[in-house]
């Protein structure tokens, strides 16, 4: 089994790569559905922790083509990039489509899935 999610770091800002990745999203033909931020919902129950969001975003084409292959698909969706400060880095992270496939293997996922993958790896080089 492959690894579950694809990692780049960045030298950008967290503030700066966050809104790349929203902004690359839409002009890549997906939308952002929605923005955690992990850090200011952890800190309103008085929890502390370092700068983290999980950007969700679909792209309805896709979407739709994965669910008629197989309704279980809905299980992972939206797409996800999780961004996250370490070691003076921001670090962005995509669920990777691509395992969706491997976990439905009869599904007939896979091309879809890493043409998927591809668009938003290519996203997360366009937004470090």
């Amino acid at each position: 089994m492959q690894e579950l999610g694809y990692t780049l770091v960045s030298k950008k800002s967290f503030d700066e790569v966050s809104d790349n990745l929203e902004k690359n999203s839409a002009e890549n033909q997906f939308r952002v559905l929605a923005v955690h931020d992990v850090q200011e919902t952890l800190e309103e129950k008085g929890f502390e922790r370092d700068a983290l969001k999980i950007i969700e975003i679909c792209n309805a084409g896709f979407a739709y083509e994965a669910l008629e292959k197989n309704i279980d698909v809905a299980m992972f969706m939206p797409c996800r990039f999780t961004v996250y400060r370490k070691n003076d880095e921001t670090v962005v992270t995509l669920a990777r489509p691509k395992m969706i496939s491997e976990m439905l293997p009869d599904s007939g996922l896979d091309n879809l899935a890493t043409d998927v993958e591809e668009r938003l790896i290519k996203i997360m080089k366009l937004s470090i």
